[in-house]
């Protein structure tokens, strides 16, 4: 079982704006395409996104269906990857101080990934987990940086900041 973390610098509500975004998916998913909600209201236990996976000039179609969501805390999926089979793969949200700390756990669940799975598989998911909380980190972060609001340097700069000026 793969499982890894990564502090990130927001509140875990900014990272569950992007996890319940199923348009968003191929941003931080590691070797996905793009993505697009197929079947009812992402995050939502039972809703599906349909994803591409390019490998080289092959382009697969694949479709990942939330098994558990519980709002802001956890969200649960099943990757179904065609022959290599399904994965479960947990995402849970956990508040650390202001932040988030992230913490994702994969594993195979049937199929040739299952009947495959060693410590070379597992090797291979911790990089993608690497690499896949290093996205939705900037993601998430980067959102944060979008939405404050800009610095007023240059009023301060001027001395018209504050009360009592003459």
């Amino acid at each position: 079982m793969a499982v890894r973390h990564r502090l990130i610098r927001v509140s875990p509500s900014t990272v569950w704006a992007v996890l319940a975004d199923g348009h968003r998916y191929a941003e931080w998913v590691v070797g996905t395409a793009r993505s697009e909600p197929v079947r009812g209201q992402w995050p939502r236990t039972d809703a599906a996104i349909r994803f591409e996976v390019s490998l080289g000039p092959v382009r697969l179609v694949n479709e990942t269906v939330v098994r558990r969501c519980e709002e802001g805390v956890a969200l649960e999926l099943e990757a179904h990857a065609g022959v290599l089979g399904t994965a479960r793969i947990a995402i849970e949200l956990r508040p650390w101080g202001e932040e988030c700390l992230v913490i994702v756990d994969e594993h195979p669940l049937q199929g040739a990934g299952g009947r495959l799975h060693n410590a070379g598989f597992e090797a291979l998911i911790q990089l993608r987990h690497r690499t896949m909380l290093a996205r939705l980190a900037r993601l998430c972060e980067g959102d944060a940086k979008a939405i404050q609001p800009a610095p007023r340097k240059a009023a301060m700069a001027a001395g018209t900041e504050g009360a009592g000026h003459a």
